[in-house]
């Protein structure tokens, strides 16, 4: 299946006349497979949490954030896949349009699958997920080390948690969502990316 056909909901879901979302299609896997997380200010402040996978970005929701807490399990709900010049995008979605209210890239970097250099299968990143296990390490402005997304069922659409391995990267006291509120592209906050249209 070519990226066109994983992002037909995507684009059924969005009139590209009206957002200023990408449409898709334009923007090449570097060396490494990038990840973003946008906070997201819907209908519910949510964070989106993307792993670029086979041409797009998979991706979950996850309304409180990631969490730095090993003890923490994050619920993280899976959503359509996304074009990969969606991890650039940060702006405002308008009013009446799917999704309608402001993004920001908060964090953005590389990742790799650490479950392929522990499996002896060397499982690719489709593999893991049609597992319902993801290990990766994240190489971001603000996300460093080990994080791990385990389905919570069976079924695609199933929910998925998404937790902070116990590495040097962890820190049980820190709430970096509020301690690091602003984007990791532009510096600004939500509000600022809000009145600049």
């Amino acid at each position: 299946m070519g990226a066109d056909d994983k992002l037909k909901e995507y684009k059924e879901k969005r009139d590209f006349s009206k957002t200023p979302e990408p449409e898709g299609g334009e923007r090449e896997s570097g060396d490494e497979p990038i990840f973003v997380i946008q906070k997201h200010d819907a209908s519910k402040l949510h964070y989106d949490f993307r792993l670029e996978v086979d041409g797009v970005l998979k991706s979950w929701a996850v309304p409180k954030g990631p969490s730095l807490d090993p003890s923490v399990k994050r619920l993280a709900i899976p959503t359509e896949d996304h074009a990969l010049e969606y991890a650039d995008f940060e702006g405002v979605i308008p009013e009446g349009e799917y999704g309608a209210g402001t993004v920001m890239v908060w964090d953005i970097g590389t990742y790799r699958n650490i479950l392929q250099e522990k499996s002896d299968d060397n499982a690719t990143m489709v593999e893991t997920l049609e597992k319902g296990k993801v290990e990766v390490e994240l190489n971001g402005n603000k996300l460093q080390g080990g994080f791990v997304l385990i389905r919570t069922g069976n079924s695609e659409d199933s929910r998925w948690l998404l937790i902070k391995m116990d590495d040097k990267h962890a820190d049980g006291d820190a709430d970096i969502v509020q301690e690091k509120p602003k984007s990791s592209k532009s510096g600004k906050t939500l509000e600022e990316i809000e009145k600049d249209g």
